[in-house]
């Protein structure tokens, strides 16, 4: 049997005992993790998720994938180049269960990315520790706005 889920903006068709490479997750090695969206797991699709549905997998490592290299170049005399580098940060993951039903009432942790998990902890304390911004004056559309001011 396999399921299709759903994380980082990617789907995956996994089995159990599959390892993949999924966007980073705020888990450390040795979790485990379950995924809730699930587009399709036997031969039950979902409309659009399937309720109750959900995928077990054990968090193995967190990783950097390979080195992708962007070069821009305008032509005539060099006038401007510009190469850059990005290494994507992944979790790599083993699935161990697929759940067709009572994936809700389990006990383990909901696979959340860490920039939610991140926007989730400092998201509120930042924005109130954050200085308040000026109000800007209106700047006047008619000679008789400006004259009242």
């Amino acid at each position: 049997m396999f399921a299709v889920l759903k994380t980082g903006g990617k789907q995956y068709r996994v089995q159990s005992g599959d390892v993949l490479r999924v966007e980073k997750l705020a888990a450390e090695a040795g979790d485990k993790v379950q995924f809730n969206d699930i587009l399709m797991i036997g031969s039950t699709i979902g409309a659009p998720m399937v309720a109750g549905a959900g995928v077990v997998a054990e968090v193995i490592d967190s990783i950097k994938a390979d080195k992708v290299i962007t070069f821009h170049k305008r032509r005539r005399k060099h006038s401007s180049q510009r190469t850059r580098g990005h290494r994507q940060q992944l979790t790599l993951l083993r699935v161990t269960e697929l759940l067709e039903t009572g994936a809700d009432t389990s006990n383990v942790k909901a696979a959340v990315g860490a920039r939610l998990a991140r926007v989730a902890e400092h998201g509120t304390a930042a924005a109130a520790a954050a200085p308040a911004k000026p109000v800007k004056k209106q700047q006047a559309n008619t000679v008789a706005e400006a004259k009242e001011a």
